[in-house]
């Protein structure tokens, strides 16, 4: 693309869409925020005015139809990702799309193949990607400065559970929270997984598990190439947001710890301690849903591949789903079984 902007269109300003909106009219050069989109024409017309943005609209296809648009930003619920993708892919525009892309595998390949074949470019929101803190896990690892490595693990506890509406339409946990962190283990050592096993139930409120759902589980990652990963969830952990890793290998390990509001400590004669961590995702991954935003941009400017692609993805739901099928059945579930 010759030119130093890409003109965008974002469609759902909820709470992560007026986050996007944000970056992009304020924060990221590279991107010039020229309509909102919303069901709720008046939700979407108080996100524009807030901005600065000239124009908001209550029909999503009033973007599509733009010759002036170079990308949309789809950030409506998740049971319109995947036709948006499909609409937005025959518009000719990239697309950058939250996760995930549909909860049903034969939805995402049919958006993923729409995109395929429109020629456009497809980044999915997997921000935690661009967080420092697993940055630096990544780089360690990608470097040698931990050796081969042996095991993964990661934690992921909100601070509290969603509401009973939300897990009703939710996929389920594997697919709503666990997903990020079936990326994240993918991310970081670099590989496919080949077998997956969870254990999980309810530990949390009963009424998730009313709706179908689990709110805590272990899960167990063999790699391909023969490392080892568990993932620890829970739904609620009443200190705040927990988010941490550690890589074990040959020659060391790396591990991060939680983001705090400060790095102050206070002691005293019976006790030395800090405040709590950071308390959801909204602060504690602030900068990474930036960092994502900006390369994107980048890859649409520079003609690039985009750093978390379609196919990213689908990996990362083929596991939730691998997930899901070893908890019903309390046996190991091979990738190979579900896709």
């Amino acid at each position: 693309m010759q030119k130093d902007r890409v003109n965008v269109g974002l469609i759902g300003v909820g709470r992560i869409g007026k986050l996007h909106a944000e970056h992009l009219a304020y924060r990221i050069p590279a991107a010039r925020l020229l309509v909102i989109a919303d069901v709720n024409e008046a939700a979407a017309r108080e996100c524009a005015n807030r901005l600065g943005i000239a124009e908001a609209t209550g029909d999503c296809r009033t973007i599509l139809t733009r010759d002036d648009i170079d990308a949309v930003i789809i950030c409506s619920p998740t049971n319109m990702h995947a036709r948006m993708i499909e609409e937005v892919s025959a518009a000719g525009k990239h697309i950058f799309c939250e996760k995930p892309i549909d909860l049903q595998l034969s939805r995402v390949d049919s958006a993923l193949a729409a995109a395929k074949k429109a020629g456009v470019k497809l980044q999915i929101g997997f921000n935690r990607r661009f967080d420092p803190n697993f940055l630096r896990v990544r780089k360690a690892i990608e470097n040698g400065e931990i050796g081969e490595p042996q095991l993964l693990h990661i934690i992921s506890r909100d601070p509290a559970p969603p509401s009973i509406d939300y897990v009703k339409v939710s996929g389920g946990m594997f697919m709503d929270m666990t997903i990020h962190d079936f990326d994240m283990a993918r991310y970081l050592i670099g590989a496919d997984v080949e077998e997956v096993y969870a254990a999980a139930g309810v530990t949390v409120d009963p009424a998730i598990g009313a709706a179908g759902d689990v709110d805590t589980a272990l899960i167990t990652l063999k790699f391909k190439n023969g490392v080892f990963a568990t993932i620890d969830n829970c739904r609620q952990a009443v200190y705040g947001y927990d988010q941490r890793v550690e890589a074990l290998g040959k020659k060391g390990s790396v591990r991060v710890d939680n983001n705090y509001p400060n790095s102050a400590v206070v002691s005293g004669g019976d006790r030395v301690s800090r405040d709590l961590p950071l308390n959801f995702f909204m602060e504690r991954y602030v900068e990474s849903f930036l960092t994502e935003m900006r390369l994107f941009m980048d890859a649409v400017l520079t003609d690039a591949a985009t750093p978390v692609s379609g196919n990213d993805a689908r990996a990362a739901m083929l596991l939730a789903l691998a997930a899901r099928k070893s908890c019903e059945s309390n046996r190991p579930v091979r990738i190979a079984e579900i896709g």
